[in-house]
């Protein structure tokens, strides 16, 4: 009799889980197949997504210009075109920034040069356009901030080989930059078409005016990097002078400065850079950072011929021994 009442102890036990992990079982799947009401669902993405963050359109300037030529943007297709390039490069955020802080050290050094040259200041927004400020070299081996091909270098006068690449000197690939910008000024008679010329040649240029039988920019049909550059120059132009208006906030301890420096004439070979740097309490890395043109760790100079290198002051960099 007690073994069969321990047996029915055991199987009213036994009912009474299995009934309880069904229900459980149950209450889950049922939990993972309720669906939120559709638009109820919106709703939170739309308010996680768009909560503290929009993105709009942007307002075109009604006087925008290039090097003091006119645009016209009664065209839609040209107004479609200088729409697309200022939302590009308004919502390129982390590069705005960093053109804004570049801009900051190195205009100083170009803007004069332009006006010694008499070449208008908006083309200081074309190296910007180039390279965006940086010692960069192209696929097809254009160099330094202005982007010019080795031919063009040393036919400008240049020194390009395995120990200097004078391109990498801002100064002088600054003012080779304005001499054939100004030739290609005399040969165009526009500023606009000067610019497209930089960028395609003059070969290519004088190609589509030919087929297309039109002497303006505006009108030319070109390929899509020369065919948005003028326009770009404009988006950089509006962005970097009116940084606020476009919703960057960089503030004047943020940008980059120039290191006070000194020159020192060099009129012999160097075996060693990395020797020379430690006479002046810097390292070949620093070294370097002024002066890019020096290709080599070393210079043969056989000729004797005399270099300015550019030294920093002291204080500026960390020193290591």
């Amino acid at each position: 009799m007690k073994i069969l009442k321990n047996g029915l102890l055991f199987l009213g036990l036994f009912f009474v889980v299995s009934t309880l992990i069904y229900a459980v079982q149950g209450d889950s799947e049922e939990g993972n197949n309720v669906r939120i009401p559709t638009d109820a669902t919106d709703s939170i993405l739309e308010k996680n997504v768009a909560q503290g963050y929009r993105i709009s359109a942007i307002d075109i300037p009604e006087d925008l210009n290039f090097a003091g030529e006119s645009v016209p943007q009664n065209d839609p297709e040209v107004m479609e075109r200088i729409d697309r390039e200022f939302l590009v490069n308004t919502y390129w955020q982390s590069n705005a920034v960093l053109l804004i802080k570049r801009a900051n050290m190195y205009f100083p050094i170009i803007e004069p040069i332009l006006a010694k040259n008499g070449i208008p200041d908006d083309f200081k927004y074309l190296a910007v356009a180039e390279s965006g400020l940086q010692n960069v070299v192209s696929h097809a081996g254009a160099t330094g901030f202005w982007q010019i091909m080795k031919p063009t270098a040393q036919q400008y006068g240049l020194e390009v080989n395995d120990n200097v690449d004078e391109r990498y000197h801002l100064e002088k690939s600054t003012q080779v930059a304005c001499e054939y910008l100004k030739n290609y000024k005399k040969k165009y008679g526009t500023w606009t078409l000067t610019a497209a010329s930089y960028n395609a040649g003059t070969g290519a240029i004088d190609k589509y005016m030919g087929i297309q039988q039109v002497t303006n920019y505006y009108d030319l049909l070109l390929g899509q990097e020369t065919g948005r550059y003028v326009f770009r120059i404009m988006a950089i132009k509006e962005i970097l002078s009116h940084p606020e208006k476009y919703g960057f906030d960089v503030k004047e301890e943020d940008l980059y400065t120039a290191v006070p420096t000194f020159k020192v004439d060099l009129d012999q070979p160097v075996l060693s850079f990395a020797d020379f740097a430690q006479k002046y309490e810097i390292n070949y890395k620093i070294l370097k950072r002024h002066n890019p043109w020096l290709r080599e760790a070393h210079l043969n100079n056989s000729s004797r011929k005399k270099y300015s290198i550019e030294i920093p002051k002291t204080g500026y960099y960390r020193v290591t021994k």
